[in-house]
């Protein structure tokens, strides 16, 4: 199938949600080119960003030791500033800028604008921690049809029911929300980009394809652990109706275009 086939077919443009990992924001020149590349190539690109490694440094600057349970961060109040203000504000836009600078059309915005994230805590242990109920998929689609990537910092909102006044913002892991979003959008693709080459086994080998039954039998063992933990999850949530996961390198030049466009890069797990 050649390329042109593989962006347009009678369902329309191909949709892809990317995940760019918080611990390759400073080395992501060459996959904000690619997501351009896309983008002119009429791919239809969401971008769930993270910022990790700039909201740690942030806390520690404030004396807050980040601390955190299978690969998600324990939040709590003075913490959730600290996030809400990275992600939603220094991190969106300096990659907003950034896009726009090499030629791209997006625009930054975080799960509390429109209502895009609605959201519960589940776990108390992680403190403000939220899992996504509901995307709205309607703002996202209206930004896409404009031509714009939306590019999303996770951040929801969670309205307690018992009172219409009390309503709070709430963090949320970038790789959960990145397959919340690519579930709800039925995406044709799921890549997530990270700082080491994919899923490796108990040897430190690489695992190049799995299948998502394989992913909770790898996590309970153990053989998984840590930040891995919430993209395989992801993953395996994004599956019921993606096609396709990828986590692949993204510190490798070109590597999002070239698994975008089909190549296998790092660990390609399909239903």
């Amino acid at each position: 199938m050649n390329k042109k086939s593989t962006i347009i077919d009678n369902a329309g443009p191909e949709t892809i949600v990317i995940k760019i990992g918080g611990s390759t924001l400073g080395d992501h020149d060459t996959t904000l080119r690619d997501l351009v590349s896309l983008q002119r190539e009429g791919y239809r690109i969401v971008v769930v960003h993270g910022g990790g490694k700039v909201i740690s440094q942030w806390m520690e600057r404030e004396g807050t030791l980040p601390r955190f349970i299978e690969g998600l961060r324990v939040t709590d109040q003075k913490s959730l500033e600290i996030v809400t203000a990275v992600l939603s504000g220094l991190v969106n836009k300096q990659l907003v800028a950034a896009t726009l600078a090499i030629g791209g059309m997006a625009v930054g915005l975080s799960g509390v604008d429109g209502n895009l994230l609605q959201c519960r805590i589940v776990n108390p242990d992680l403190g403000f921690v939220g899992e996504v109920m509901r995307v709205n998929t309607d703002l996202l689609e209206q930004i896409l049809n404009a031509g714009y990537i939306p590019m999303v910092a996770p951040v929801g909102i969670h309205s307690n029911k018992e009172s219409d006044a009390d309503a709070m913002l709430l963090n949320i892991n970038g790789d959960t929300v990145t397959g919340d979003i690519a579930r709800s959008l039925s995406a044709s693709k799921v890549i997530f980009l990270t700082d080491v080459e994919g899923v490796k086994d108990s040897n430190g080998r690489k695992i190049s394809f799995m299948k998502p039954r394989q992913v909770s039998m790898f996590i309970r063992s153990g053989m998984i652990k840590g930040g891995m933990i919430p993209k395989l999850e992801a993953c395996q949530k994004a599956l019921t109706v993606v096609p396709t996961a990828d986590i692949i390198d993204g510190r490798v030049p070109g590597a999002l275009l070239r698994c975008a466009q089909g190549e296998a890069m790092g660990t390609r797990i399909q239903a």
